[in-house]
Formats: structure tokens, C-alpha cells, sequence
């Protein structure tokens, strides 16, 4: 044989054992869809608007911060609608004094002025609108890809979906219920002190005090589980958030035996903590997630380690999705599940099934055919066929492309144009020999006149898969992937692999009457 024909071999042998390399073991080598092995489905609507009034009241105490600093009298700052802020100022007389601050704002423009009641209304600048709303999502999209990673879901599909939603796709799981409070919660950690002056009877009856607000805390008893309601009166403002942990783990309490999440702080965040504790000893320091107070210990002491603690009858469960949501932070705005579904395991198992019965008869019509019909070159097809099989699979585990059950039909399409394509270069072959060729220049003519035909129906197709994959989401991209391997697999198996048995069946010097096809 040539050099070149061992070079040739060469190529189909390596081409194999790296198929073969990257397929064993089967099982873990490729990710199995959604709709193959179960999980869920969700679509989240961001609300925006909400976390656009989050956003101007803060910069509201921002506003009263900064006319204060200066000496100007304000007698209120509130939100109006919810990108707007009416400010009210001590006196008229105030007027002057307040418009070099207000000038100088970064967000807000002056909309409305009343200079004879002191009253102005600053507006959210349109640019500043548009560009919180678009980052709300990106850092959602950000924040829940986060969570989903360290809950330890494989291959997740987490994408924006519009102007304000959220696709997520989990792939075996199996608790829906709890990764989708793991993901749906917006995680707002915050501390503060509690109003231990306030009556909290009387803030029960809707008489709160000022700059205060009324929460609840829920015990349950450890015997009899009967759960209840602890009402406290806080102070509204936030002397630290979230943003000031720098990390969270489950701990175990040696003397109860219970979780409960242990925060480590920033070197700010600590300071704070530090200067916090100081200043407050003997007060309860309430930590409140999400509206919800978890726990609202005593200090005893200054704490200068920068290390918190958030106790509240926690299973391990509940301990672990809090430590997980508080790694990977809060989500900048509220968001609620638009569209659920969820694919069972057994639903999954039974499509695995009807897929492989599929391409299994699929498979074998194929071959049986190719053998009666093309005798030794069908035969030659069909290890062509099998090849083409392994090399589409070990490409796909070695992209992590994620097998779907378009997936699966997409692989079955790829078996019928890898067969097509043969059937195109022996009909070309039998056309050539028809013609008074001998064995050896049929063979020649006929892969030659049917490369350029191969090659125009493949390209279309890779085309085709292109376009699905650019604009198409979930199963339609598994489709898309599995399409486009098939396509340069075929071309390999069809064409190289092919011509290289002929070559070494009818090709090497000796002189050849007849082929089988």
C-alpha cells in the first residue's frame, strides 16, 4: 500500500479511538435534556417597576442626606409614582439654599417647582430608567445563574426572554418545590435595630411609630410544633445589608444540635458590624430576610470579628438554600413565576425509550436494506453508518452538547442523509459502469460526480441548522447541534471513509472484473 493510504487509515483509526475515548462511559458522557431525563421549566416576569421604587426611595434619602449636609431644612422627601420624588422644604426661605444641591444630583432632573410652598418634584432621568431596568435583569439573570450553579444542577439552560423575563430550564431535578424557592427568592438581608421604646400592642393596631415598622417572627415550639408570630417593632432603616457579607455557610449549634448559617462580612461590612455593636449594647439587633425577621439577638458586646450568625429553627435543608442565596447575593428585583412546567422522571424515561425504539428500527430498515439492494457496497454503507453514529454521539459529549428528543430526531435525520449521500455516489457508480467503465474508473467517476451534489445538499443543510440554532431556543437548538455534527460526520464517513474501503477492496494494483453494487 501507498503512503498515503496509510495515512489515510491512520486517520479513520484515530478518528475512531477519540469517538470511542470520548464516549466511555456512555452514560455520564452525554447530558441528557429536560425532556429526556425530567426537571423544570420555568419563565419568571421581573418585576421591574417594583425595584424601580426600591431604587428612588433610597435616592430619596440620598436627596435628604445631601440638602441636610448643607444646611438646608427638609421637611419631607417621598416617592410619587415610580420614578419620582416630591421634596418638601422646611420654608420657602430654603428655596435659594437648595438649588446648588439639586443642580448636582446624578439621577433626577427637576420636573415640577412650587417656590412659594417650597415644594419640588424630581424625575428619574430617562437615560438612568433605561438603564436600571436593563441592568435589573442582566444582574437577576446573573444572580439566579449563581444560585443554580451552587445548588448543583448540571448542564442548566438560564436565558433573558424579552425586555423583563427569564427563561430557566433545570434538567433533573427532582424537588421542583425547593429549587424554585432557592431561585424566586429575592434574598434582602438586612440588619436592624429594634424600636424596643415602641409599644408594639399599639403597632399592632396600626399606630407605628415614625422611621419605624412593624415584622414578625416565626417560632415554631419543638414539641408540639405549633407554630406562632412574634411581632417586634424596628427601626426601617438598614444599618447593614447583604452587600456587606462576604460569605455564608451552614454551621451546626453544639448545644441544640440545629443549623443555622453563619455569615462572614466584608472588611467594611466588619467595620461597620463593629462600630454597629459598639454603639448599640444592650439593644436586640433584628436580622431580616426578605421582610422576614429570622432572629433579633441581644448585644452583649462589641463583635470586631465581622462574623454573624442567623439563627430560626432551620432544617438542614432550608440552612443550605439560605447560605446559597446569600453567596450568591440578592436579587436586585422582586420576580414571580409566569410559566411552570415539570417533566417527571418516568415521563423522561419512557421518551428515552420511544427514542431509541425510533432510531433502533430506523437503523436496521436502513441496513437491511443497503445489504439486499447495494449487497458488499451496502455493507460497506452500514459499518460507514456506524461509524457516522459514533463519531455524532462522541461529538456531542465532547462539545457537552445536551442530548433532547428533537435531539434524538435529529440524529435519526442524520442516519438517512449519511445513507442518502452513499446512495447518490453508487448510483453514480452503476451509471458509470452502464457506460462500459471499468471497475476501477466507475469508482473514480462516481465519487467524483457525486462530491459536488454531496457537498450542495450538506452546506444547505449546515445552513438550515445555523439559522435554528441562531433564533431557536431550547429543544430546537439541541436540534440545531445535532444537525450540524451529523452533517460534518457524514461528510466524513460518506465521503472519506467510503472512498478509503473502496480504494482498499478494488484499488491496489490488481486488476478487478466486477464490484458488488
Amino acid at each position: 500500500m501507498t503512503r498515503r493510504l496509510w495515512l489515510r487509515i491512520g486517520i479513520v483509526a484515530v478518528v475512531a479511538a477519540a469517538a470511542v475515548f470520548y464516549l466511555y462511559p456512555p452514560k455520564k458522557s452525554i447530558n441528557l435534556g429536560l425532556d429526556l431525563q425530567g426537571g423544570i421549566h420555568l419563565v419568571l416576569g421581573v418585576d421591574i417597576d417594583k425595584a424601580l421604587q426600591v431604587q428612588t426611595e433610597r435616592a430619596g434619602d440620598t436627596v435628604r442626606a445631601a440638602l441636610e449636609k448643607k444646611g438646608v431644612g427638609v421637611k419631607s422627601v417621598e416617592r410619587r409614582g415610580v420614578t419620582e420624588l416630591t421634596v418638601q422644604l422646611a420654608s420657602p426661605q430654603a428655596w435659594a439654599d437648595a438649588q446648588p444641591v439639586l443642580k448636582d444630583l446624578p439621577i433626577f432632573d427637576v420636573k415640577d417647582a412650587d417656590q412659594s410652598a417650597g415644594r419640588l418634584v424630581l424625575s428619574m432621568r430617562p437615560r438612568e430608567v433605561a438603564a436600571q431596568r436593563e441592568w435589573f435583569v442582566k444582574q437577576g439573570l446573573e444572580t439566579i445563574r449563581n444560585r443554580v450553579d451552587q445548588f448543583g444542577v448540571t448542564e442548566p439552560s438560564i436565558q433573558q426572554q424579552g425586555d423583563n423575563r427569564i427563561l430557566i430550564q433545570l434538567p433533573g431535578v427532582q424537588d421542583p418545590e425547593r429549587a424554585k424557592a432557592l431561585i424566586g427568592k429575592t434574598a434582602l438581608l438586612e440588619f436592624k435595630l429594634v424600636n424596643d421604646g415602641a409599644g408594639v400592642e399599639q403597632a399592632i393596631a396600626g399606630q407605628v411609630p415614625p422611621g419605624s415598622e412593624l415584622l414578625y417572627q416565626r417560632r415554631v415550639d419543638k414539641e408540639t410544633k405549633e407554630e406562632r408570630r412574634v411581632p417586634f417593632v424596628v427601626e426601617k432603616k438598614a444599618l447593614l445589608t447583604g452587600a456587606d457579607v462576604a460569605n455564608a455557610r451552614v454551621s451546626i449549634d453544639q448545644n441544640t444540635s440545629e443549623p443555622y448559617v453563619s455569615l462572614e462580612l466584608t472588611g467594611a461590612g466588619g467595620r461597620l458590624f463593629a462600630d454597629l455593636t459598639s454603639a448599640n449594647v444592650g439593644r436586640r439587633l433584628a436580622i431580616v430576610l426578605d421582610g422576614n425577621l429570622y432572629s433579633a439577638p441581644v448585644i452583649r458586646e462589641r463583635i470586631p470579628s465581622g462574623q454573624a450568625q442567623i439563627t430560626g429553627g432551620f432544617n438542614s435543608e432550608d440552612a443550605t438554600d439560605l447560605a446559597i442565596v446569600l453567596r450568591a447575593g440578592a436579587l436586585p428585583a422582586p420576580v414571580q413565576i409566569l410559566e411552570e412546567r415539570t417533566v417527571g422522571p418516568s415521563l423522561g424515561a419512557d421518551s428515552i425509550r420511544k427514542g431509541i425504539l425510533s432510531s433502533a428500527a430506523a437503523a436496521i430498515a436502513v441496513v437491511f436494506f443497503m445489504l439486499i439492494y447495494y449487497r458488499l457496497s451496502g455493507l460497506i454503507a452500514d459499518v460507514a453508518l456506524a461509524l457516522n453514529l459514533l463519531i455524532l454521539l462522541a461529538a456531542m459529549a465532547g462539545f457537552h452538547a445536551t442530548l433532547t428528543l428533537p435531539g434524538i430526531a435529529g440524529v435519526v435525520l442524520t442516519i438517512g442523509m449519511a445513507v442518502d449521500t452513499n446512495i447518490l455516489i453508487f448510483e453514480r457508480i452503476r451509471e458509470e459502469l452502464r457506460s462500459g467503465k471499468t471497475v476501477r474508473a466507475a469508482i473514480e467517476s462516481g465519487f467524483a460526480r457525486a462530491f459536488r451534489t454531496v457537498i450542495d445538499t450538506h452546506v444547505t443543510v449546515l445552513v438550515s441548522a445555523a439559522i435554528l440554532y441562531q433564533f431557536g431556543t431550547g429543544p430546537v437548538k439541541g436540534f440545531a447541534v445535532t444537525l450540524a455534527i451529523g452533517i460534518f460526520a457524514s461528510l466524513f464517513t460518506a465521503v472519506f471513509f467510503t472512498r478509503l474501503v473502496f480504494d482498499l477492496i478494488y484499488m491496489r494494483g490488481r486488476r478487478v472484473e466486477s464490484i458488488s453494487i
